[in-house]
């Protein structure tokens, strides 16, 4: 079982489907949905430091295990959902004040507007 709050590598679709590249993501979905559903919600890392209003910056002062190569973005607003069973490798987790901030994009991503 994989946790909320980890760094992982999966294969991530392009946006259009036409294919998929190996990608960091951060598994967002929580302890209990991902011991009880084959699939684990995610989001996009990237080290494309561009940042709109859904991305928080993720360095090595933010984890509480393991190293990124690079500065990187979280982009909150590229989800997919993905099987477990595709998770090529686990890499780090993120602490739970950085997570608090990526929850907080989340929130503001699904809020009504007028």
């Amino acid at each position: 079982m994989y946790n909320q709050r980890e760094i992982i590598l999966v294969p991530f679709p392009y946006s259009n489907l036409s294919s998929s590249k190996r990608r960091p993501v951060i598994i967002i979905s929580n302890n209990y949905y991902n011991k009880h559903y084959p699939d684990i919600l995610i989001a996009v890392i990237t080290s494309n430091l561009y940042k709109d209003d859904y991305s928080v910056n993720l360095n090595n002062d933010d984890l509480e295990l393991g190293m990124l190569p690079e500065q990187s973005i979280i982009k909150c607003h590229k989800l997919f959902t993905i099987e477990q069973s595709q998770v090529l490798k686990r890499f780090s987790i993120v602490n739970e004040k950085k997570f608090d901030e990526v929850v907080v994009l989340l929130n503001k991503l699904i809020q009504r507007t007028s």
